[in-house]
């Protein structure tokens, strides 16, 4: 589980984002970081039971990403993120950008997967292999179990109209426009600090697991 002192020292961040602030709080921050990669560890054990390309024995220090902002391009310059993300599970096993994602941030946590705002190639292969297998896709995105979980697939950010190639009365042009494949289920800072959190985090990737399965079926020929 993610401790209270995690996101403590999260909030705590947000409202003091500077280097001599950090700095002073250097300690705090190791401890946070140990308990993040502590949690991640336990999840690599739990969807290494679920997900075959997944290795038990990954190192979880790998799989949670650094605090420190790329603030070169930014007008934002405050130089730490107040929020930590845990991901590449599957150490590039699967194509591209499809995978699991947690997201650690007070009142904003979540847990998710797929593939966001795939380009170029995959994208197309993508949407080719919705066109072609439409049924499979939409008997794992329309399951109610699903649905009840993650919402309705089709409310990601969509194109205004058909891709080239398509037709805007295809039948199955709401999923074919779709920008992203992913979903997502947000975890609240009760869930995050009980004991049971692993098991709330496997019910989310094993429901995302057959969507994980059919994107790289889709984009591991491009």
């Amino acid at each position: 589980m993610i401790k209270s002192e995690t996101l403590k020292f999260f909030t705590a961040l947000a409202e003091n984002n500077h280097r001599d602030w950090f700095m002073a709080h250097k300690d705090e921050f190791e401890v946070v970081k140990e308990n993040i990669t502590d949690f991640a560890g336990e999840v690599i054990k739990s969807l290494s039971k679920i997900d075959p390309l997944v290795d038990p024995a990954t190192d979880p220090k790998k799989c949670v990403m650094r605090i420190y902002r790329d603030i070169r391009f930014s007008k934002d310059k405050t130089p730490y993120k107040t929020w930590l993300g845990i991901h590449k599970f599957t150490a590039g096993k699967y194509t591209g950008g499809i995978g699991y994602y947690i997201h650690i941030q007070p009142g904003q946590s979540f847990a998710g997967g797929g593939y966001w705002l795939p380009e170029g190639d995959h994208l197309k292969a993508i949407r080719q292999e919705v066109d072609y297998n439409a049924d499979e896709l939409k008997a794992i995105v329309d399951a109610p179990d699903f649905k009840s979980m993650f919402g309705e697939f089709r409310d990601q950010e969509q194109l205004k109209g058909a891709p080239a190639g398509y037709q805007t009365d295809d039948e199955n042009i709401s999923l074919i426009k779709l920008k992203s494949f992913t979903a997502v289920k947000s975890i609240t800072d009760k869930e995050l600090q009980q004991k049971d959190l692993i098991d709330t985090i496997a019910a989310i990737f094993e429901k995302i697991y057959p969507l994980n399965t059919f994107l790289q079926q889709a984009v591991s020929t491009t």
